[in-house]
């Protein structure tokens, strides 16, 4: 079960992500006395299912939660309307924060890092089409292809759609009559940021650059909607996605271990962030 949540106390208010199917908890904001906030959550019933507890800290929240053990994991320096959020993070068991994959992901990293940032080659404009809801099942078919498994459920066209309704983007690319290659920006209106994600292109087409092409175009979205923050979390074994964010100017600000069921398995996450100013 996945849910979004505002859990209101006298001494706290946050807005809080349960993850069943991913075996965590994120914790996207807290106001107030971030101690008792955890220990609201680690008394609950159920929480003892949940692996690994995240938090967007604010500056000020760092050094109390380096305090309390967790760590840190990586960061978006203009999350919060311009200031930064710590990805803060507490393991409840050992083999959730040990790694499998950890020095195959800095030798991909190592090598994405240092491939030149140079201008893509750009597809017809009317090729890149901004998605609707009438395209959702289209949208659904190809997470399905792609993905064997994902954190949340893009196979579920209803899904998607509740998505647009709450303002999330969706890009596509069709031909032959289906959506070949498709990524999503979801929006934070409140805090003016967006996360780059939903990025899959039918393997027949991949190396076509595509995504580049799609990612570039909700960017432009993002810019006409005066959101400037754009950042996003991308598998740590994928070569061609880290490449791709880099070589469009996306830094890279960490990787989150054992963060979520994708592909085929759990897997860590590297972020990458851009400022849409420059």
């Amino acid at each position: 079960m996945q849910k979004y949540e505002t859990i209101k106390q006298s001494t706290f208010s946050a807005s809080v992500y349960r993850d069943g199917v991913n075996k965590r908890i994120r914790v996207d904001d807290v106001r107030g006395n971030l101690p008792s906030l955890l220990t609201h959550l680690e008394t609950e019933s159920g929480f003892d299912q949940c692996e690994k507890l995240i938090i967007k800290a604010r500056e000020y929240q760092f050094k109390i939660l380096l305090e309390m053990g967790y760590v840190h994991e990586g960061e978006v320096t203009h999350y919060f309307n311009g200031d930064t959020a710590h990805f803060m993070s507490k393991f409840m068991k050992d083999e959730r924060r040990a790694s499998s994959y950890w020095c195959d992901e800095d030798a991909i990293l190592s090598s994405v890092q240092k491939l030149r940032r140079q201008p893509h080659e750009k597809i017809a404009e009317q090729s890149i089409q901004l998605a609707e809801a009438g395209h959702a099942e289209e949208l659904a078919h190809l997470y399905q292809k792609v993905f064997q498994l994902y954190p949340v459920p893009l196979h579920d066209p209803e899904y998607i759609r509740d998505a647009m309704n709450k303002g999330t983007i969706f890009v596509c690319i069709r031909e032959d009559d289906q959506v070949i290659s498709a990524a999503s920006a979801e929006v934070d209106s409140q805090y003016k940021n967006a996360e780059i994600t939903d990025c899959a292109t039918l393997p027949h087409y991949r190396k076509g650059g595509f995504m580049k092409n799609l990612i570039a175009k909700l960017e432009d979205e993002l810019r006409s909607r005066e959101i400037y923050c754009a950042y996003t979390i991308a598998r740590a074994l994928s070569y061609g996605m880290n490449a791709a964010f880099h070589q469009l100017g996306y830094r890279y600000r960490g990787r989150l271990a054992n963060n979520c069921y994708i592909y085929d398995k759990m897997e860590d996450m590297n972020i990458w962030e851009k400022d849409l100013w420059q």
